[in-house]
């Protein structure tokens, strides 16, 4: 059995699917997906994907802002409300994202250390969001005690250095089916260097669908694919693969709940 550890369930498109996420789960447990972690990525929005997943026992929550979502000054107590539910087992997704503008900097950077900081009160891992943000992000992981929460660094595409220094501090690294892609040459290498138990494997769906799937809306089915691939590049058998990332994933999010239970 696999996990897809983040995945965007309330913003996928169902008419364009044609299908409801009923049977989008359906599908995906089919291609042995246990669990599914639905991350947030702003707290207006949260209240409903709560909602939307909240009969599913095999459906875990995260709470936060993402980087290129927090506009203003993070509503720090409002985090801390929100991800103090039972569903919730992880803070974020948060982080820095620097591929944009410059003038989000501070906002993000404020953002990511109340993040951390609201993970340490809660004892709920991180999961973190960098892009063209490499030493910021360690630096300020570092600076304001993230590895006493832990967390994972998630759809990782940066390089070996930056994977070393978050392996470092305990942190996991996640895979997305980026690492499919034909260009994806240095994460190919990265991949292959993560130790078996610190990796996770994800979709980000509906986004980043990965070969043989580029082009339509990403789903968590196809976290399998993801994993066939990574076991390959690997040198490592698919069982070998899905039991480690699978214990990866609960030893992490301990709070998530790891049932064959759930409901339809």
């Amino acid at each position: 059995m696999i996990v897809d550890s983040h995945c965007h369930l309330d913003r996928l498109d169902f008419d364009k699917l044609g299908q409801q996420l009923p049977e989008i789960l359906t599908a995906a447990r089919a291609k042995q997906v246990e669990h599914f972690l639905c991350v947030s990525v702003t707290l207006e929005q949260f209240p409903n994907m709560l909602d939307a997943i909240s009969h599913y026992n095999d459906v875990s929550a995260s709470c936060g802002v993402h980087p290129l979502d927090q506009k203003d000054v993070l509503d720090k107590a409002k985090l801390a409300s929100l991800a103090d539910h039972s569903k919730v087992v992880a803070i974020g997704e948060t982080g820095l994202d620097y591929y944009y503008s410059k003038d989000t900097h501070k906002v993000q950077q404020d953002s990511f250390v109340g993040h951390i900081e609201v993970a340490n009160e809660l004892n709920k891992p991180l999961i973190i969001h960098t892009r063209d943000a490499k030493a910021d992000t360690i630096d300020l992981m570092k600076a304001h005690n993230a590895q006493n929460c832990g967390g994972v660094l998630h759809c990782f595409t940066e390089d070996w250095a930056m994977a070393k220094q978050a392996l470092d501090l305990g942190f996991y690294i996640s895979i997305s089916g980026i690492v499919t892609f034909k260009n994806a040459v240095e994460l190919k290498e990265v991949v292959k260097k993560i130790p078996l138990d610190r990796l996770l494997i994800e979709t980000d769906s509906p986004y980043l669908a990965p070969v043989p799937h580029r082009g339509k809306t990403n789903q968590p089915a196809y976290v399998q694919d993801v994993a066939y691939y990574i076991a390959d590049l690997k040198g490592i058998g698919y069982e070998a693969l899905a039991k480690a990332t699978t214990n990866n994933f609960y030893n992490l999010f301990s709070l998530a709940c790891r049932s064959d239970v759930t409901a339809s």
